[in-house]
């Protein structure tokens, strides 16, 4: 277990999470016009293809479900191994291949865009790091503009891959609504940081597993949650679709067995609300961020102008939430055991 130097120094974790209203509000001004040349130069892709690892995974399948909800166009997340380990060479001369890591330096990824590269495709690097070889290498570098993220544990790196591949979306699909909703989430992350959800800490602790879950947007967010509790808490956490869930796993849930159902203002929330009483019912003690539970506690959250927003807004206070519960359980967030910042994979 690793123990901070001063229990009562601000961890760089919290000082990150209290930097995304900034870093978004800073790309959302100063990068928009630059994404929006990349848009016009990705031109009409007939489908999209994403590669990366860990937390800018999450962000790629967030991507995926805007990509298809709102474009009408696939978009496949492919195997970093399938090229790197075993030579195969994926078609991808027609697609729009978007490339997140916030290093830039996994050789696995760069493998990936290399050969879409060869045939043609255009290539997006998504990065934190202006100079790395992604965004070399890429047909168009997008410069998430987060600043140096020091913990372990990325936060507003993150989501500000979300918020670049929104906007890059937005703007090749000119969907006016999301790039307006887009534009006002640095006020809804001022909000969402603040938000309290402190009492998950009890029942988590009382069986040290849980569920997470979501829908579309919201399984993405699920899946990043379920990370975090891994990473910087020792607690075992799996994500599963509301739907999913539903086909198994729910036969464990019961005596309290705990689950965090998070639930977006959009066409799933009311299924979403409905497993999340079906599991209560069963004993599960569940905390669901929708109000039509009925059975279910409710969790507050921040509503934004777009429900693909809502959950983006959700992950900033599970942030929160997430750096203080690592602290109760005597952890040192900014560094979870057997992890460094880095991540090189063949």
């Amino acid at each position: 277990m690793s123990e901070l130097l001063n229990p009562s120094a601000q961890t760089h974790m919290r000082q990150e999470i209290e930097e995304i209203p900034d870093v978004a509000n800073r790309l959302l001004t100063e990068g928009r016009a630059h994404i929006r040349d990349i848009a016009k130069r990705a031109g009409a892709p007939v489908f999209l293809a994403s590669v990366a690892r860990g937390s800018s995974d999450h962000a790629a399948t967030f991507l995926k479900y805007a990509s298809e909800i709102y474009l009408g166009l696939a978009m496949a997340s492919l195997g970093p191994s399938v090229s790197s380990i075993y030579g195969g060479k994926v078609r991808l001369d027609q697609a729009l291949v978007i490339a997140i890591s916030q290093s830039g330096a996994s050789p696995d990824i760069l493998s990936v865009v290399q050969s879409a590269k060869e045939q043609g495709a255009f290539t997006v690097g998504l990065t934190n790091t202006a100079d790395s070889k992604l965004a070399e290498l890429s047909s168009a570098a997008l410069d998430i503009g987060a600043g140096p993220e020091r913990s372990v544990a990325a936060t507003k790196t993150f989501v500000n891959s979300v918020v670049a591949g929104l906007i890059l979306l937005a703007e090749i699909g000119g969907d006016e609504r999301l790039l307006s909703a887009l534009a006002k989430l640095p006020v809804a992350f001022e909000d969402a940081i603040g938000i309290d959800w402190r009492q998950l800490a009890e029942p988590i602790e009382k069986r040290g597993s849980l569920y997470v879950i979501g829908r579309g947007p919201g399984l993405a967010i699920a899946n990043e949650a379920a990370l975090k509790f891994k990473e910087t808490c020792q607690v075992h956490a799996e994500a599963y679709s509301s739907a999913e869930v539903m086909h198994g796993p729910v036969s464990i849930v019961e005596g309290g067995y705990p689950i965090l159902a998070l639930g977006v203002r959009d066409a799933a929330e009311a299924g979403l609300a409905e497993a999340a009483d079906v599991m209560s019912a069963q004993g599960g003690s569940v905390y669901a961020t929708t109000n039509l539970v009925k059975r279910a506690h409710r969790l507050p959250f921040v509503s934004t102008d777009h429900a693909i927003t809502d959950a983006l807004a959700q992950i900033v206070s599970f942030y929160a939430f997430i750096e203080w519960f690592s602290r109760q359980r005597g952890f040192n967030p900014d560094v979870p055991k057997h992890l460094k910042k880095v991540t090189q994979t063949v």
